[in-house]
């Protein structure tokens, strides 16, 4: 194995804890579910498919209503492909099998469903 053969280590691996550099979802962190470092036809470079919070739960106080409290308690989560380069890796990583849940299918948008019950 010569020198320009060698591989380095693959630490984006499935279950690793993200933030997001670039674009709407700047400063999110994510999970990343699946890594594609060959890319696919559509997408010819290295990505992954992230999940994540777009919006946080909000703080609540004793005084606030039940509705407000609700309103505020939401949670918004992002499915997403992400290039390898908008991506820092922090030393968190998680132990879940989210394959199964999060498909491409479900990140292309083919269907509208299967994206809103993940």
């Amino acid at each position: 194995m010569s020198s320009s053969e060698k591989k380095s280590p693959k630490f984006l691996k499935a279950g690793k804890i993200v933030l997001l550099l670039n674009g709407r979802m700047a400063g999110k962190k994510a999970i990343i579910v699946k890594t594609l470092d060959e890319g696919t036809p559509d997408r010819p470079y290295g990505h992954c498919i992230v999940a994540g919070i777009q919006k946080y739960p909000l703080k609540i106080v004793k005084s606030m209503s039940e509705k407000k409290i609700a309103k505020r308690s939401r949670i918004k989560p992002f499915i997403k492909c992400v290039n390898y380069n908008h991506l820092m890796p922090t030393r968190y990583s998680l132990d879940l099998e989210l394959k199964s849940v999060v498909t491409t299918d479900i990140v292309a948008g083919s269907n509208p469903t299967a994206r809103s019950n993940c």
